[in-house]
């Protein structure tokens, strides 16, 4: 979820490089900390952008998908280093979520994170900010 600011392209990857991606963000942003199960376990801050937003740059043969519940969310990580870099989230299927923490933080004004209670999905799942096109 975005705040309005200038956009710019910001890569990103995972951690042996295999995969390469960029990114159409502002310069502020706001993050999701989410507490769901596999968000919880992997450490995963959000930044949810509409899917023309998003480039894969290199390592799409290197992706492996790992779907669970619903089957809606595809989960893709590494199979080289296992680092879940983005992903197609079940609350936006429209989108990518990107794991803000395979961006370098340094290129960006100024970050804020929200708390979303994703262990209790269903109840909270409307509070989830609509995809923002810029």
């Amino acid at each position: 979820m975005a705040i309005a600011s200038d956009l710019s392209w910001h890569r990103g990857g995972c951690h042996c490089g295999a995969i390469a991606f960029e990114v159409l963000a502002p310069d502020e942003v706001e993050l999701v900390d989410c507490n769901c199960s596999m968000c919880a376990r992997t450490g995963y801050l959000h930044l949810i952008v509409p899917k023309e937003r998003f480039r894969l740059l290199s390592g799409a043969g290197a992706l492996t998908t790992y779907e669970f519940n619903t089957k809606i969310a595809k989960h893709l990580f590494c199979s080289v280093c296992g680092i879940k870099s983005f992903y197609v989230p079940r609350s936006h299927p429209d989108g990518y979520s990107v794991n803000f923490r395979c961006l370098d933080a340094r290129e960006f004004k100024a970050v804020h994170v929200a708390a979303f209670d994703g262990e209790h999905w269903e109840q909270h799942a409307v509070e989830l900010k609509p995809l923002e096109v810029h």
